[in-house]
């Protein structure tokens, strides 16, 4: 007997998937009618909250007949209702998924019922069940909402008209493009074409060009191109940059009048040594009482970026800051994020700050939010912190430290003073009681080793190498955690309870019971096991997994698996908590330079200082869904480019044999992940020779029908490059050995 998964649990709390889990309940016995009191014990919620929440929910899905209610009180699933509205989720073998919150589970669409709908669209789709199965499929009938009509790809031209082949693979239809609409494009050349109309007697959407970005292989192009497939610009409009430049930077005493003025104290930045915008620093003051008084200082944007202008809406329309392998698109033009806005050494600047007074125990005593000014007497990179973190202890007498010319980055020896030394050592200290608390309360550690490319004048890629959290990145991950969360919890709570103040929070809810289902199948094949009978004791055994396979071959296919069984993390108003850092409230404070949420903070954090009302919540909502969704194709394009300079840098070492993990396995082959550089590639089954080879998906594996040699997860192998291809970037592989 399985058991029960569990929905709801405190009061206050949004019900999670609550129309699905409705509809779970009503198609087990479409014969069968619930109540709203009956529907709440089958989902285990029992308070009068929840149950309201489905009982509005009852009322929603009645009014729109997705359900129908037979008797006062009485619901019934609606079986009239055959055509539902949802969307469409392609997969790169041409089949696709209909999704809708009329449904339990995604259903399956051949790719001959697509009905000229396309990847993310919002479709209507027709819903029947399978003859001689149980199984429902679906056909696509109408398309309500396209998600995109630009796509890129290269042109193929014929005599007087031309193709272009899209590079995604979810695009399954290439665009027709008639001679006056080439738009000075030449064959082979890498476009942007925007769909125009899809006639119906037509195979084919048609569509015009509205770009040339360049040769397909050429570096810029095929950077831009990760970029355009998402809709992600890579330059600012003109009237962007212009608006930028009229701004004053001058710091005025009346200005500096209206703040705290926290110049005078020990302040410094800690930031990655490549790094041009700092958008947060520390300060530090020991008290007369021993406590210590600690500034976490972030970047005022909100005084520069003000609402209702042309930079405001271009910062929205981004929402975030990408980073690519060999570059950073700003979310807010070079002179405000490398310049105004940038916390730069030996400059006073214009801050928004937490500052927050803590004893020896790293327990907070006193807090306070509001606008600052302050000085920035010193810039590290991380590897000069830990320097110091490695090299110094904490006495009575500290001494000034010499950076080592190896460590430093202005490229040689120099002094960091004792006051430097002291407040890097003791903000450390604090921090690791701070982690350890918070590790005790159930936060889950996915420190993952980073790949990073050494890159050469022209952006190829000459080496590998790993990036791993240390203790100076950990110390300042914690202090900015600390003013994110004190800072929902300034606006969230009012006297213990929650209160009615709209606010953006940043939210994680609790991991879905069947993906970590998955996940204990696929780990327990090495030995590992998850225990998930309590939230506690899954974040515990979560944490122990991690530890386990820290620095082992299977390192980074496991802790993929791991982040893949966690839910999303988001933007909203409605607050659910942050499972992950085990947080009952959580925002985004500290990064305002590179994320438009933190923006929203700012402003929304003073509005309530300055003693203002609750705001529209609906307003804050829909910001909030926009910047998740941007956020959501940003670290997309940042992964392509990821695989694009992998599949780059292994152009150059096809003669190699190099020792892999198996990661993924497939009917169509198995994915090898290569321990040295954590590229990955595919071996595909019909390029291996030493027998057939059939897929398996319980094991995991593919079996040799002769020999029954089983290849499976995890496996260690040895593979030798067959074929790179950049624009889609992909890697082939070769199996040398098993």
């Amino acid at each position: 007997m399985t058991r029960k998964k569990k929905i709801y649990k405190k009061k206050g709390k949004i019900i999670k998937d609550l129309t699905r889990n409705i509809f779970k309940i009503l198609n087990e016995d479409s014969n069968k009618y619930y109540n709203y009191k009956q529907i709440a014990g089958k989902m285990g919620i029992s308070d009068t909250d929840g149950k309201t929440q489905i009982l509005k929910k009852l009322t929603e899905l009645t009014a729109t007949k997705k359900i129908k209610e037979i008797d006062r009180g009485k619901f019934q699933i609606n079986e009239d209702r055959k055509y539902h509205i949802g969307t469409l989720d392609l997969t790169s073998n041409g089949n696709g998924y209909f999704m809708s919150d009329d449904f339990e589970k995604d259903i399956f669409i051949p790719s001959i019922n697509l009905g000229k709908g396309l990847h993310q669209d919002t479709v209507k789709a027709y819903v029947y069940k399978k003859r001689r199965s149980n199984k429902f499929e679906a056909e696509v009938v109408d398309v309500i909402e396209r998600k995109k009509t630009e796509f890129v790809g290269v042109l193929q031209m014929n005599k007087n008209f031309g193709f272009v082949i899209p590079d995604s693979n979810k695009m399954y239809a290439d665009l027709f493009v008639a001679q006056n609409k080439i738009n000075g494009a030449e064959d082979g050349d890498k476009v942007v074409v925007e769909m125009t109309d899809w006639p119906e007697n037509s195979k084919n959407p048609f569509g015009k060009i509205t770009q040339v970005l360049g040769k397909p292989g050429d570096h810029d192009t095929e950077i831009h191109s990760i970029l355009l497939e998402y809709g992600l610009p890579f330059e600012f409009p003109k009237e962007v940059e212009e608006d930028a430049e009229k701004l004053s930077l001058e710091i005025t005493k009346e200005e500096i009048a209206k703040r705290r003025d926290m110049r005078s104290d020990l302040t410094f930045t800690i930031d990655p040594k490549d790094a041009k915008d700092f958008d947060d620093a520390l300060s530090f003051t020991k008290l007369e009482n021993g406590n210590y008084e600690i500034g976490i200082h972030i970047a005022d944007v909100s005084h520069y970026v003000q609402p209702k202008t042309i930079l405001d809406d271009e910062a929205y329309d981004r929402a975030t800051s990408v980073y690519l392998v060999d570059r950073v698109v700003p979310m807010l033009p070079e002179m405000l994020s490398n310049g105004a806005c940038s916390l730069r050494p030996h400059e006073e600047k214009l801050t928004f700050s937490a500052v927050f007074e803590m004893n020896e125990k790293a327990q907070i005593v006193n807090q306070w939010f509001g606008r600052t000014v302050t000085y920035s007497d010193q810039r590290f990179a991380y590897e000069e912190a830990q320097s110091i973190i490695e090299n110094c202890k904490i006495s009575e007498d500290i001494q000034s430290y010499t950076m080592p010319l190896e460590t430093s980055i202005i490229d040689k020896q120099y002094e960091v003073s004792p006051e430097i030394v002291e407040a890097t050592l003791k903000l450390d200290e604090l921090a690791k009681k701070m982690r350890k608390k918070r590790m005790k309360s159930g936060a889950i550690s996915f420190d993952r080793v980073e790949v990073k490319f050494n890159l050469d004048e022209d952006a190829n890629p000459i080496g590998v190498f790993f990036k791993e959290a240390k203790d100076a990145n950990k110390l300042i991950e914690e202090f900015m955690l600390l003013a994110n969360k004190k800072v929902a919890e300034f606006i969230g709570l009012e006297k213990g309870k929650p209160s009615k103040n709209t606010f953006v929070y940043r939210v994680h809810d609790e991991p879905d019971v069947e993906k970590l289902a998955s996940l204990q199948n696929i780990i327990g094949k090495f030995g590992y096991k998850i225990n998930t009978e309590t939230k506690e004791k899954t974040s515990q055994s979560l944490n122990k997994l991690l530890a386990d396979v820290h620095g082992k071959g299977e390192a980074n296919m496991v802790e993929t698996l791991a982040i893949r069984s966690m839910s999303k993390a988001a933007y909203t108003t409605q607050n659910v908590g942050h499972y992950g850092l085990a947080f009952d409230y959580y925002s985004h404070f500290t990064s305002p330079i590179r994320r438009y949420p933190d923006v929203m903070t700012h402003r929304l954090l003073q509005h309530y200082l300055d003693g203002g009302k609750s705001l529209n919540a609906e307003i804050y909502e829909e910001r909030c869904k926009h910047t998740s969704k941007m956020e959501e194709l940003a670290s997309k394009a940042e992964r392509d480019s990821i695989k694009y300079m992998q599949v780059k840098y292994m152009q150059d070492h096809q003669d190699e044999e190099f020792e892999g993990v198996i990661s993924g396995v497939t009917e169509w082959g198995i994915y090898v992940e290569i321990k040295s550089n954590k590229c990955e590639g595919m071996v595909r089954i019909r390029d291996i020779k030493d027998d057939y080879y059939i897929f398996d998906e319980k094991q995991y594996a593919i079996v040799g029908q002769s020999t029954k040699n089983v290849i499976q997860l995890g496996d260690e192998v040895v593979v030798k490059v067959k074929k790179t291809d950049l624009e889609r970037k992909h890697l082939d592989f070769n199996l040398i050995s098993h």
